[in-house]
């Protein structure tokens, strides 16, 4: 018997793309004997869609186009089914397009990796992929990421936020601490990826100026202190809060910081001019303290699914800090797993099943009692707690 998986993916973030090139190589890879599957487009606009033309890549070249062709869709439930069925159907139309066994959501920042679409699923009460809502949400704040690491005690790059409203209060405040951090520092709005809207401030006219540009995509920003001299290493973690295993490690090389343009922007060659070395040329010692450190952080958030979790390594202290985790990395960080015998197809699978084990699991909890108050309410005679005499 299949199972029919639900490929969420777009939404309305800056990822958007990103999401959709993530999505494709999932759709492609699925095992069609195993799996049902049927896509869920996700405009920028938040309408749903579906239809056989989101499996080709050069279809969204044009998304008006795109979209003019595609079949718009609700999901709702009925009884203990999740169906969906197209808006605009005809009086005989009773059968749903698609029932819901698991959902995917592959969507990228805002509004997808940051627990709102974790939130609707949860309402649906099916299985998905992925973090539940408090680790989504919590991967996605940098601000909220980081104060989980620092209370965990993994090492993090020394930091503060700040409300980008705020400095132009106290101007003089904010700018002593990252003097007291030391300049140059680096401005990131606490809820994007993609190096979107991040900046790097030499001195205080810089950070005021970085601050204005990061404050157009956040409002809660983090300023943290740049390294001059540093390696970024990349782990993955596939698993939940009962078992989880981490990948091969990668150490990326390019030539300076790439923003959102840098790396997918026309021209540009992106993340491909970034050299990737799998796996990473590290010792023994450093690979295993890297491999635990991710798995820890992956814990410390209560993780789910494939996460990717980067590092920063300090050439000049030799320290190694925990930069940020990635809930929904792009690729589903497939390339960490191909080279300890993992396929990108068994990776989904693990995925699917993990999505279903989470459920089954949540399933047995105790989440309210069957007790009805308002059975027995007295609008004159409830006091709550502060009624009772001691």
């Amino acid at each position: 018997m299949s199972i029919n998986v639900a490929i969420f993916f777009g939404g309305e973030s800056v990822e958007h793309e990103i999401s959709i090139i993530t999505a494709n190589q999932a759709l492609h890879a699925l095992n069609k004997e195993t799996y049902q599957v049927m896509p869920v487009y996700v405009a920028k606009n938040r309408q749903l869609y579906t239809g056989e033309e989101l499996y080709n890549l050069e279809n969204y070249k044009d998304l008006n186009s795109l979209v003019s062709k595609l079949k718009q869709i609700t999901i709702y439930k009925v009884d203990s089914q999740v169906h969906i069925y197209p808006v605009k159907r005809n009086l005989f139309q009773h059968k749903p397009l698609f029932t819901i066994d698991v959902a995917f959501p592959i969507m990228h920042g805002t509004n997808g990796e940051d627990g709102t679409i974790q939130g609707f699923l949860e309402m649906l009460k099916i299985p998905y992929v992925g973090c539940d809502v408090i680790a989504a949400s919590a991967g996605q704040d940098k601000v909220i990421m980081k104060h989980v690491f620092e209370n965990s005690n993994l090492p993090v790059i020394p930091w503060f936020w700040l409300y980008g409203h705020h400095y132009m209060k106290d101007e003089i405040y904010y700018n002593q601490k990252a003097m007291d951090l030391g300049f140059p520092v680096i401005v990131k709005p606490a809820s994007l990826g993609s190096s979107v809207g991040i900046e790097f401030a030499y001195d205080k006219d810089g950070l005021k100026q970085a601050i204005l540009n990061a404050s157009k995509y956040d409002s809660k920003l983090v300023i943290e202190k740049a390294l001059s001299d540093f390696k970024e290493i990349n782990c993955s973690v596939l698993g939940n809060r009962y078992a989880a295993q981490s990948s091969e490690l990668e150490l990326i090389v390019q030539d300076g910081f790439l923003d959102y343009d840098g790396k997918y922007g026309q021209g540009s060659k992106g993340m491909v001019a970034a050299k990737r070395i799998v796996p990473a040329p590290l010792n023994e010692n450093e690979s295993k303290y890297i491999k635990d450190l991710a798995l820890d952080t992956f814990m410390a958030l209560g993780a789910s699914g494939v996460c990717r979790i980067d590092f920063m390594k300090d050439e000049v202290t030799k320290q190694i800090y925990v930069n940020e985790i990635n809930t929904i990395p792009g690729s589903l960080a497939y390339y960490l797993w191909s080279p300890v015998g993992l396929s990108f197809e068994q990776l989904l699978e693990k995925l699917i099943h993990i999505a279903i084990d989470n459920y089954r699991a949540k399933e047995k909890m105790t989440f309210s009692f069957e007790t009805n108050v308002l059975a027995n309410f007295d609008r004159k005679g409830i006091k709550g707690s502060k009624g009772i005499k001691q």
